[in-house]
């Protein structure tokens, strides 16, 4: 992955920024966005001649438009596409909020869309190019209070599915990357137990590793991973009567 050119959102902290700081150590090239400049320009500082700082709203389409024409501007294509921005709220049931729903929809799936209309034209003129997306685990098994979440991180792993088929045609790979728990200061707000919580530094350092082998999957840690499916595949009133058990009344919201 020598000197390749790649576009990470959601880079100004948590995994986003931890990654960062991974493919700059492999000498990528790397355009990063993000709602806050300046935690970028402290990279671009830090890896002169590595970064195009790029800010903007990704939930705004013509925001993004004008990043890509900047990294076209730029570097005329892109290698690699790492969505990795998103958000999360958790849902009290007691009192259902659609707009919650809408907000995280808006962040964790139409964002991603935005940036993907934006990149592939960039992508099909990259060498070996490479569209990634961060799900999340949660995807594999529906999860207390995670209604909104999980509901668009599961839209965006069939969104990305679905184009590495129509993709594969025009040499265009797609990786889904599957966290669980990792330490960022969005799940630091979280009120409950978060089991097998990697720190983002030891996320970052395996995502990039295995990027370079282009896999369909990035799923990790395996242990959790294996638990969840183990769980998903109960059949289904065991698996509600154990998810059950699980649920709770939240005692606060997350969200950032």
């Amino acid at each position: 992955m020598n000197a390749r050119r790649i576009w990470l959102t959601g880079a100004s902290s948590g995994i986003g920024a931890a990654l960062a700081e991974q493919l700059l150590q492999r000498g990528q090239r790397l355009a990063l966005s993000a709602r806050r400049r300046e935690p970028l320009d402290a990279l671009a500082a830090r890896w002169p001649g590595q970064v195009l700082v790029l800010p903007g709203d990704l939930t705004d389409p013509a925001a993004v438009a004008a990043i890509a024409a900047q990294i076209d501007a730029e570097w005329g294509a892109l290698d690699m596409a790492i969505l990795n921005a998103g958000t999360c709220e958790y849902l009290d049931v007691r009192a259902f909020e659609a707009a919650m729903v809408e907000r995280v929809m808006d962040s964790n799936l139409l964002a991603a869309a935005h940036c993907i209309e934006a990149a592939l034209p960039l992508l099909r003129k990259g060498d070996q190019p490479l569209l990634a997306g961060v799900a999340s685990a949660v995807t594999f098994l529906p999860l207390p209070r995670a209604e909104a979440y999980g509901a668009s991180k599961a839209a965006l792993r069939y969104l990305l599915q679905s184009l590495r088929v129509d993709l594969a045609a025009e040499g265009i790979a797609v990786t889904l990357i599957s966290p669980g728990f990792v330490d960022t200061p969005l799940t630091r707000q979280n009120d409950f137990a978060m089991p097998m919580r990697w720190p983002a530094d030891k996320a970052a350092r395996h995502i990039a590793a295995r990027l370079e082998q282009r896999p369909l999957e990035i799923a990790f840690p395996t242990p959790f991973i294996a638990l969840l499916l183990l769980l998903a595949h109960l059949p289904g009133r065991l698996q509600l009567a154990l998810l059950r058990r699980m649920s709770r009344n939240p005692s606060q919201d997350v969200s950032r």
